[in-house]
C-alpha cells in the first residue's frame, strides 16, 4: 500500500511554519489531555493538536476497520495492536483530511471546533503503556569512547561487540514524559582513595542522547522474527534520554551491568513518529566488519538520517548545546537490535520499548554524554551564562531535539526534555 501521507507537494489548510517539526508530511502519534479534561489518542499539524477520537466519531475515518474506541483509549498500545496497515490506512486519511486541497473538512466549521486545540491548550500524556524497556549499546564511536577510558585504546572494544547488538534489559515503570522533574539517585559507589564503598547522592548525573523505537505484537515466546520481516513491527521512534549515575553504575556493573544507576528515571518525547514518515530519510548504515552472522544480515538502506542535538539549560539561564550528532552514524541498526533480541525466542510484545544506546559521533562536539564530552570530567564544558559543567548540576534542564530534513520537507520529534532536582532521602525534612 503506497504511503500518500508522505507526498512532499502536500499543503495544510492549518498554519505550519517553516522550521516546524509537524508538517502535515509528519503525522505522529500520542495521547493528550484537552481543555475540557478529555484525554484522547491524537495527532498534531504545526501547532495545532488533532483529536482523533472526535474525528473518528464525526464518521471522518468511514472505510477502515476501527473499533468505535480505538482512539478513546488512555494509551496507543490498541491501534499499534491492529499492525501497519491499520497505521497506514489512517495516516493516509488524517493527510488527505487536512490537505489544502480537500475541502470536507475544511469547511465544516463547527466539526473543527471539535477536532483542533492549540498546542498550548493540552497536556500530553504517557503515549503507551510500556511493559518492557531494553537499552541497546550500539555506537561503536560511545562504545570505544567509553572502553578507552575505562580499560584501554587497545581493548576498547570487547570482543562480541562487532558480532553483536549488546544490550541490557531495563526498567519500565520510572519511564516518563517529556516534562517531567527528575530526582538526583541515592546508592552506593566507590570514590577514588576510599577503602569502603559509601551511600549519599550521585555526585556524577549525566544524561544519554538515545531514539527509541516501540512494537507492536511479533512472536509467541519460543519463535524467532527473521530480519526481514522486523519492519512490519515496528511502529514508530522517539527522543529518548537514559539518565545515567555514573559514580553508582562504575561500582555496581560488575558483573551483571547497570542497575540502580540506569534505573531511575528515562525520559522520552511524547510524539511518537512512525516509521511511515521517517522513509524518506533512509540511509545506508555504516559498513560492519566483520560481516554479521546471517541472521543479522539485511539489504537497503536500514539507517536514519535523523539529526540530533542535546542542550542543558541552568536553572533560569539561557541553554548551551553541548552536542550535535546524528543516528545514522550508529553501527547496530534496529531491525538488527530486533532480530537479535528475539532470535532466542524472547516474544515481543505490544507497546515494548527499546532504547538505542547513546549515540556518538567522531568529533567531540558529538558525543552523546557528558562522560564523553568532558572525558570523564577532566574537560569541563564551559556555559552561556559563564559557569562550568562536568556533569549535571541540580536545577538544570536537559533537552534533546531532532529532526530529519532534506531538499524537501523537514520532520521532527519535538523536544524531550527533563529537569534534576536535588537528592532526598526518606529520613531527610521536607
Amino acid at each position: 500500500m503506497k504511503i500518500t501521507a508522505n507526498d512532499p507537494k502536500r499543503k495544510s489548510w492549518l498554519k505550519v511554519n517553516k522550521n516546524s517539526d509537524f508538517p502535515i508530511q509528519n503525522i505522529p502519534f500520542g495521547v493528550f489531555i484537552t481543555k475540557n479534561d478529555i484525554v484522547t489518542i491524537g495527532t498534531r499539524i504545526g501547532d495545532y493538536a488533532i483529536d482523533l477520537a472526535a474525528l473518528h466519531q464525526l464518521g471522518y475515518f468511514e472505510g477502515i476497520p476501527l473499533t468505535d474506541d480505538i482512539f478513546m483509549q488512555d494509551t496507543l498500545n490498541d491501534f499499534i495492536d491492529d499492525g501497519r496497515k491499520t497505521w497506514r490506512l489512517v495516516r493516509n486519511r488524517i493527510a488527505d483530511l487536512f490537505d489544502n486541497e480537500n475541502t470536507k473538512l475544511k469547511d465544516q466549521s463547527k466539526h473543527i471546533v471539535e477536532i483542533l486545540f492549540d498546542i498550548n491548550e493540552i497536556e500530553m500524556l504517557m503515549p503507551v503503556a510500556i511493559g518492557d524497556f531494553t537499552d541497546f549499546y550500539s555506537s561503536k564511536e560511545h562504545a570505544t569512547n567509553v572502553g578507552t577510558m575505562f580499560r584501554d585504546a587497545e581493548n576498547a572494544l570487547l570482543p562480541n561487540w562487532l558480532h553483536l547488538p549488546a544490550g541490557y534489559h531495563g526498567r519500565s515503570s520510572s519511564i516518563v514524559i517529556s516534562g517531567k522533574k527528575i530526582r538526583r539517585p541515592y546508592g552506593q559507589s566507590f570514590p577514588k582513595g576510599s577503602k569502603q564503598p559509601v551511600f549519599g547522592p550521585s555526585k556524577l548525573v549525566d544524561f544519554e542522547l538515545e531514539m527509541g523505537f516501540i512494537t507492536s505484537v511479533a512472536n509467541k515466546l519460543g519463535k524467532q522474527i527473521p530480519i526481514e520481516e522486523t519492519e512490519d513491527y515496528i511502529f514508530g521512534m522517539v527522543l529518548l534520554n537514559d539518565w545515567s549515575a555514573r559514580d553508582i553504575q562504575a561500582w555496581e556493573y560488575a558483573p551483571l551491568g547497570p542497575f540502580l544507576a540506569k534505573n531511575f528515571a528515562t525520559t522520552i518525547s511524547p510524539w511518537i513518529v512512525t516509521m511511515d514518515a521517517l522513509q524518506p530519510y533512509r540511509v545506508e548504515s555504516p559498513k560492519q566488519d566483520p560481516k554479521p552472522l546471517p541472521y543479522l544480515q539485511l539489504e537497503g538502506n536500514n539507517s536514519y538520517d535523523i539529526k540530533l542535538q542535546a542542550a542543558i539549560k541552568p536553572k533560569k539561564e539561557v541553554e548551551t548545546i553541548v552536542s550535535n550528532t546524528n543516528f545514522k552514524s550508529m553501527y547496530w541498526t534496529i531491525y538488527q537490535q530486533l532480530a537479535h533480541h528475539a532470535v532466542n525466542g524472547c516474544n515481543i510484545s505490544n507497546g515494548d520499548l527499546y532504547g538505542s544506546g547513546t549515540i556518538s559521533g567522531s568529533t567531540e562536539g558529538s558525543y552523546g554524554s557528558m562522560l564523553e564530552l568532558t572525558w570523564k570530567g577532566t574537560k569541563p564544558i564551559k556555559m552561556n551564562d559563564g559557569s562550568k559543567r562536568k556533569f549535571i548540576k541540580d536545577g538544570d534542564t536537559i533537552i534533546l531535539r531532532g529532526y530529519c530534513k532534506n531538499d524537501k520537507i523537514r520532520i521532527g520529534f519535538g523536544e524531550c526534555k527533563g529537569k534534576l532536582r536535588k537528592a532526598k532521602y526518606f529520613k531527610d525534612k521536607e
